[in-house]
């Protein structure tokens, strides 16, 4: 990597792990309100299962193995680095030792190669159509990673995993880079197919790949701490 591009890369992590995604053309075009997610169901979203883990979890659990909470909506991951006293943003006032499992689908109609990059406080992990594009796992600060993934036309799975332990900040940003474009927040209403299945250019309406919340519990949200 060029000099010039570590340095890009460097502004770029300190931006974002400071919260200033407005000033790099982040903020997305939707809904700027910090929120995990709300009990309002988005079918075109991500859903999050929320879960709570034992005092000392230092990595993601794994959830398979366990039971969630509740559940939780949104468009966009968009936490920046912000103290505990705040809350749970958009589920409860909980601001310690839980985690949350994102699940949806996006759809490409720009194939190519497309860099995310995933902020957060603690651990976290992107996956798309089931395979790792970055590991951010662990009991850490605000930390930046980004990964490169190439994206054929059409519908794709993600998943984004993430864990609080302890206090005293929170923080969860999502970010992408079409081929040859600048950086913005994830936002799946940016990703959505025609409307008209007649109009797809890429994929196949009657052959989506499998529904990454099938088999999961339909709960609501959870105002328990």
């Amino acid at each position: 990597m060029k000099l010039f591009g570590v340095v890009a890369w460097t502004c770029l992590a300190v931006a974002i792990a400071r919260g200033q995604t407005t000033d790099l053309g982040l903020a997305p075009p939707d809904d700027s309100t910090p929120t995990f997610g709300t009990s309002v169901i988005l079918p075109a979203g991500l859903r999050g299962e929320i879960f709570y883990l034992k005092p000392g979890a230092d990595q993601l659990p794994r959830f398979e193995k366990m039971e969630p909470v509740g559940a939780i909506y949104t468009t966009q991951l968009n936490i920046p680095p912000r103290e505990f006293k705040e809350g749970f943003p958009g589920v409860t006032d909980r601001f310690e030792w839980f985690a949350i499992d994102y699940t949806g689908r996006f759809y490409i109609s720009d194939p190519g190669k497309y860099r995310f990059a995933l902020v957060s406080d603690d651990g976290s992990k992107l996956y798309i159509d089931g395979h790792t594009v970055i590991n951010n796992d662990g009991s850490h600060p605000a930390r930046f990673l980004d990964g490169t993934v190439n994206l054929a036309g059409g519908i794709h799975s993600i998943r984004v995993s993430y864990f609080q332990g302890p206090r005293f900040q929170i923080a969860l940003i999502l970010a992408v880079s079409r081929p040859g474009g600048a950086w913005r927040v994830f936002s799946t209403n940016e990703f959505k197919p025609p409307a008209n299945p007649a109009d797809w250019k890429y994929g196949d309406p009657n052959q989506l790949p499998p529904d990454p919340n099938a088999g999961r519990r339909k709960l609501g949200d959870t105002t328990k701490k």
